[in-house]
């Protein structure tokens, strides 16, 4: 069987524009936080929109004030420890100063072979999957998390539930 990582998801609503002075301090947290992710155990990847600017955000077409938070991991459980048991956790914690409250879900995750790295529109794709038909193999959370052989040996009764 091949070696699964785990791709992640999250989106967040800005309060304001990201180059605004009531989001200074969150920018300001991006590269320490950012830099952290580089160097936690089992972080693979993160999409990042500039190698030179480490507070650049990722430019898209889903909205002017959507940040997107792309990253793949060698597990759930270093993802976890990344986004719990880290500085992470701290501005974490801090998010409502910065973001709007989301009623529906903000962040997924799905398994993918090692070595390969998901497209932006796959992500968002999956976060949709996961709004539309709850948590399956193919796109789930933390709390309703599935391990990487659900997801390989499940994919077509997970389609089949469609």
């Amino acid at each position: 069987m091949s070696v699964m990582h785990l791709a992640q998801l999250n989106v967040a609503h800005l309060r304001a524009p990201v180059d605004s002075p009531a989001l200074a301090e969150f920018v300001a947290l991006l590269e320490p936080i950012n830099d952290v992710a580089d160097r936690a155990p089992g972080f693979v990847w993160r999409l990042k929109a500039s190698e030179q600017d480490p507070t650049a955000t990722t430019i898209h077409d889903y909205g002017d004030h959507l940040l997107i938070n792309f990253s793949v991991w060698e597990s759930l459980e270093t993802l976890w420890n990344y986004a719990y048991r880290s500085e992470h956790l701290g501005v974490l914690r801090r998010r409502r100063e910065w973001f709007l409250r989301m009623a529906e879900p903000y962040m997924v995750m799905w398994w993918i072979p090692e070595g390969r790295i998901p497209s932006l529109a796959e992500g968002m794709a999956r976060l949709e999957r996961l709004k539309a038909e709850g948590p399956s193999p193919q796109a789930f959370t933390f709390k309703d998390s599935y391990d990487s052989n659900e997801a390989v040996s499940r994919p077509a009764a997970a389609e089949a539930r469609k």
